[in-house]
């Protein structure tokens, strides 16, 4: 097989030296063979097809965090062509959520051996797409409020998540879903079409992405505790304050303009999303089934 490896050198802040020479390592003796392609932020969008193009890998490997799997899975819907991940980010959502190690050779181990499945996709707003979460309000807020001030690490999540819990407001929102509407006042909502965020704060227990839906999980209320728990690990939240609605398609109108994120990526504020389900139009490499 042929490997093309799309490496973020600016993901999660971290040296990916360790992470190229793992790589050159596991393939030395291999019969495989593999091409090592740096993003830079600036000309990835004409320079990655290309690329693919000019290699036509086998398998094309996003060496990042969720946000760097993102923007590789973006060329690669609908292709045939299988996305590896190698969970070289800060908080590594999207790895955690299928299960694929974090480490350099157990990584390598599972985009070889591993075995390729059609996976969901998210289409927001007919031009972005979402493969983990997307949402409105308080985390959104908390990812603008990082991105902005250039943080790493649970130390930067930290000040980030006290900075925006003394700026929490309630949201006025309506959500169409089929032919029904829902009108909330809510923290934050979520598109989920998984079940964690990257801390392992699991926030749609049921949620896969391989199940031709997503949900929508509403936070109406939570306490400060709550809060915490959402950002930094699981702990089972008040079911009076939380609800999730499975859905195909679905619209989202806000009383006024919000803060938004797609898979950990500030898209600014909006006040109009839309969002619909692409089933099965990613295939990505997955450790193989027991």
């Amino acid at each position: 097989m042929t490997f093309l490896f799309a490496i973020n050198p600016a993901s999660g802040g971290t040296d990916k030296t360790p992470w190229e020479e793992g790589i050159r390592t596991f393939f030395a003796d291999s019969p495989h063979q593999f091409y090592l392609f740096h993003l830079n932020g600036e000309t990835d969008e004409q320079t990655l097809p290309q690329q693919i193009k000019q290699h036509k890998p086998d398998r094309v490997v996003a060496v990042g965090g969720d946000g760097t799997i993102k923007f590789v899975a973006t060329f690669l819907l609908d292709t045939g062509i299988p996305l590896g991940i190698l969970p070289a980010g800060s908080a590594n959502g999207m790895a955690r959520e299928l299960d694929i190690p974090t480490d350099v050779a157990g990584s390598l181990e599972v985009l070889v051996e591993g075995e390729t499945k059609p996976t969901d996709v998210v289409l927001i707003n007919d031009d972005d797409i979402c493969l983990h979460l997307s949402d409105i309000g308080l985390n959104a807020q908390l990812v603008q409020h990082y991105e902005k001030n250039n943080l790493r690490g649970k130390l930067g999540y930290l000040r980030s998540v006290i900075n925006v819990l003394k700026k929490r407001r309630l949201l006025r929102v309506s959500i169409t879903i089929g032919d029904s509407c829902v009108e909330r006042a809510a923290l934050m909502v979520v598109l989920a079409n998984a079940r964690m965020y990257g801390t392992g704060a699991v926030i749609n227990p049921n949620g896969s992405p391989f199940d031709g839906q997503f949900e929508v999980v509403i936070f109406r209320r939570l306490s400060v505790l709550e809060i915490i728990k959402l950002f930094w690990r699981y702990k089972p939240f008040d079911p009076r304050n939380v609800e999730i609605f499975p859905a195909t398609s679905i619209t989202i109108e806000t009383h006024r303009k919000v803060y938004f994120q797609v898979d950990g990526e500030y898209r600014g504020k909006v006040n109009h999303i839309k969002a619909t389900i692409k089933p099965g139009s990613l295939l990505i490499v997955l450790p193989k089934s027991p």
